[in-house]
């Protein structure tokens, strides 16, 4: 399975954006995932490099990095971020559209 190169999308519960500036190249799965008998996890003993994680400062640098050890990557684009700003005042203007309910 080739390798992915993606930037880590902003969490939905959080206003930050801390962790969401990077790029990061991250392994395929190249070994089934077995569940194990003793504690019911799902692992792979064989596939270790599926557990790796590494982070760059732009996709340029990911993907000369994959292509300098000959790894197939793929690359996924975010989507933008659009933002509606919001003002308080406007929920007592004048040309309100939607009633005030209050």
């Amino acid at each position: 399975m080739p390798a992915r190169i993606y930037k880590q999308a902003k969490p939905a519960g959080q206003s930050g954006l801390a962790g969401t500036k990077e790029w990061i190249l991250e392994y395929g799965q190249s070994a089934p995932r077995l569940r194990s008998r003793l504690m019911g996890w799902n692992g792979s003993t064989d596939d270790t490099i599926s557990q790796i994680r590494l982070y760059f400062v732009s996709c340029e640098e990911a993907v000369a990095y994959a292509e300098r050890h000959g790894i197939h990557a793929e690359i996924e684009k975010t989507a933008q971020r659009i933002r509606s700003p919001k003002i308080y005042a406007d929920n007592f203007a004048y040309n309100r559209v939607e009633n005030w309910t209050h």
